[in-house]
């Protein structure tokens, strides 16, 4: 079974792509963990490492959450966002459309990372909506989605995911960074601080990016979509017909994901009952984005291939 995506990651660290990632896969009711490489070229990957998620951060807090309002009605998908978060000023935006990224929004927001916190929420409140409401994805959607949540709940959004998710699910190492001793995403810079910009000025009240996990906590956290009610209905297409969507995942086949830009991804399939999770530090050298994405198509269909 771990033949083909094995090789395939060890290929990729002897290319130095990365130096290494923590690793699980789940099949016949089990995970299995492997710790590949180093951290650094040096400190070897070992269990227990808590990882940057960064926009794997849309799925394990902001539309995990959405999801769990959804089914209990406490609004419908194509509600528009001002009906329960009034400071954004256009009616037409749906909750469907945030969580599908087929919202519109022209995501430049200038200074951007000049900005401090309040002024980056009142920037997004009035950030641009187009009428090309093809598949586009942007952080501001989440951003959004986030800051309805915490309109909803007059809380935090820290404070909303331990309440909703990581307590009940008993995620004991997850949270929003900074985090002492995690795993640096970026050399010279210190351990534990938020890789994204947009996260890194929000903190506490970033939907998109900017919390921190482990590989034993992602585990229980896919356990819960392929057992729990709240995700049955989550295997279909709510997006458009050009790019399938499911609601804040990533839909291809019988396989939800999704990526983050540091180098994780988490992927779950509840027919197969088959999940598998990778968390990487692969911008801790440098940042050959483009061909990240190409390697990382590699290792997600080798993981798939190593199921069948």
């Amino acid at each position: 079974m771990t033949e083909i995506f094995l090789k395939t990651i060890n290929s990729q660290i002897k290319d130095g792509l990365y130096h290494g990632a923590s690793l699980a896969v789940y099949q016949q009711g089990a995970w299995q963990e492997y710790y590949i490489g180093t951290i650094d070229g040096a400190k070897p990957v070992k269990p227990g490492l808590i990882y940057d998620l960064a926009s794997v951060s849309k799925v394990v807090g902001t539309g995990t959450v959405c999801i769990f309002l959804l089914n209990k009605g406490s609004f419908k998908l194509d509600d528009a966002l001002q009906a329960y978060y009034p400071d954004f000023h256009d009616a037409s935006l749906s909750i469907r459309q945030l969580l599908t990224h087929t919202s519109g929004i022209d995501p430049y927001i200038p200074n951007r990372n000049q900005m401090k916190a309040q002024e980056l929420q009142e920037a997004v409140n009035r950030i641009a909506l187009t009428a090309d409401k093809r598949f586009k994805y942007t952080d501001i959607n989440f951003l959004l989605l986030g800051f309805m949540l915490e309109k909803i709940y007059s809380q935090s959004l820290a404070h909303i995911f331990q309440k909703e998710v990581f307590s009940p699910f008993k995620m004991k190492q997850t949270s929003f960074g900074p985090v002492k001793n995690a795993v640096p995403t970026q050399k010279g810079v210190n351990d534990g601080q938020v890789h994204d910009p947009k996260a890194k000025i929000l903190g506490r009240h970033a939907g998109s990016a900017g919390l921190f996990s482990t590989l034993i906590d992602l585990e229980i956290f896919l356990e819960h979509y392929l057992q729990d009610d709240f995700a049955a209905e989550l295997w279909h297409n709510y997006g458009s017909l050009e790019k399938p969507r499911s609601l804040a995942w990533n839909l291809e086949g019988d396989w939800l994901d999704h990526t983050g830009y540091t180098g994780p991804f988490i992927m779950v399939n509840r027919s197969g009952q088959q999940a598998a999770i990778f968390l990487t530090n692969r911008t801790y050298e440098g940042d050959a984005r483009s061909l990240w994405k190409k390697e990382r198509r590699k290792i997600k269909e080798s993981m798939i291939s190593s199921f069948k």
